[in-house]
């Protein structure tokens, strides 16, 4: 009988469950797929006796999760405990350093400690696999390390966090307000009790590190992406959106070229024809655009047990194979470090909006700043005064440099005309 992949497997909650019960479910087409079995041999999370609706009893118990690097039944150590240091750090070190191949759904020790990893990666001549650590189900780390590896790609966006496209699209569906669709979103487990990771951007920004690395052979620069979420979106930006014909979505985008590299999570207004219009949801969507192959669109579950088991089983069917290369598709030697590109330099649309006080002169002075900063307005909204007597004030620019605009934005600071953040949000190109 073929020799099995034995796999330990370090974090039993959602997707450790999930993985322990795609490989009970699938074992014998995933012994077909892979040329051999593939079975989990020990475990290890911070309490033994929690009810995980698994049977882990057929499994050693290992106490020390780092102890599973060196676990002598172990051919290769799957790491879900998360986080981008810590436990999750030391067992990735230790288990190449033991030259054992290393399975991760681990998108912020991906971003900050990747290039690390890769290093020891191929030092040792082990794999290093991380296909669960961005969009969940959907192989786009794998569509972008090998099926479109003879392509120079010039640009990879897209909808990289599940919590924030269900928040802005209930929003868009039924006209509700950000505080009251993310307390929804708490309770039905899509947001955290402490959401700040996924509304303020960090997590998105994590998966767009490593797409831009893999998409530009590139060094993994999370400390480089210029991060925004999407906490000060309210509902009349949804429906200012709505009536211009965009709809709003939390985008990550990445570009590489003669300037440098440019890497932004920000609030975007879509327009209807792009397909990122319509995912709705928690659902993901990555875009990359090869300069042979085209625009390629993934879109899938970017989240939960059975997707995320899904990719993880997925690379360990790699591993099994003997198919792993380079993690970063090339050797971590020559991945380049760019400059950081200046994003003021970059032209399009964009929509500001202002709260102000229903009083004469306001929009003359926005106006002004406007157009002192060299700013062109295409459309002007002004909305009824609200219970305090405040209305809503949208623009949305003629294309132009988004120094311009900061410019204009600057000008207007401190102004007594202008009440709280105004909310800039750059159009979607392309």
């Amino acid at each position: 009988m073929t020799k099995p992949l034995r796999v330990a497997l370090a974090g039993l909650g959602t997707v450790g469950g999930g993985v322990i019960r795609l490989i009970d479910a699938n074992r014998e087409l995933i012994a077909r797929r892979a040329g051999r079995p593939i079975e989990v041999v020990a475990v290890s999370a911070r309490d033994r006796a929690k009810d995980r609706g698994v049977d882990i009893s057929r499994f050693t118990w290992v106490d020390d999760t780092a102890a599973l690097a060196n676990h002598a039944e172990a051919d290769v150590v799957v790491e879900l405990v998360g986080g981008s240091d810590g436990p999750a750090l030391a067992l990735a070190r230790a288990t190449l350093a033991a030259g054992k191949g290393f399975v991760t759904a681990n998108k912020a020790m991906m971003a900050h400690h990747g290039l690390e990893l890769a290093e020891a990666a191929e030092a040792k001549g082990t794999a290093l696999k991380f296909e669960a650590a961005v969009a969940g189900g959907v192989p786009v780390i794998k569509s972008l390390r090998e099926g479109a590896a003879a392509n120079e790609i010039g640009r990879v966006y897209g909808i990289l966090n599940g919590t924030c496209n269900f928040i802005l699209s209930k929003m868009e569906a039924e006209g509700r307000g950000f505080d009251e669709v993310l307390a929804e979103a708490q309770a039905l487990g899509y947001a955290e009790a402490d959401p700040s990771f996924d509304i303020d951007g960090v997590d998105a920004a994590h998966k767009l590190s490593i797409l831009a690395s893999l998409a530009f052979g590139t060094r993994p620069a999370f400390g480089q992406v210029e991060v925004t979420g999407i906490r000060h979106v309210i509902a009349a930006d949804i429906a200012e959106a709505a009536a211009l014909g965009f709809r709003v979505r939390l985008v990550g985008i990445a570009e590489a070229g003669a300037h440098g590299l440019f890497q932004r999570v920000h609030p975007h207004l879509v327009p209807l024809d792009h397909p990122l219009a319509h995912v709705v949801g928690s659902t993901n969507a990555v875009v990359a655009e090869g300069n042979y192959v085209g625009r390629l669109l993934f879109q899938g579950a970017g989240a939960g047990d059975g997707p995320t088991a899904s990719a993880v089983v997925a690379d360990l069917i790699d591993i099994a194979r003997g198919e792993f290369g380079p993690p970063y598709a090339m050797p971590a030697a020559s991945l380049n470090e760019l400059p950081v590109a200046d994003s003021g330099e970059r032209r399009g649309r964009a929509y500001l909006r202002f709260t102000v006080p229903d009083k004469v002169g306001v929009l003359a002075e926005i106006a002004a700043a406007m157009r002192d900063a060299g700013v062109s307005i295409e459309s002007l909204i002004q909305r009824g005064a609200a219970e305090d007597g405040s209305v809503l004030v949208a623009i949305v620019t003629h294309e132009v440099q988004e120094r311009a605009v900061a410019q204009a934005l600057e000008k207007l600071r401190g102004s007594q005309s202008v009440a709280g953040q105004p909310m800039w949000m750059p159009l979607l190109g392309g």
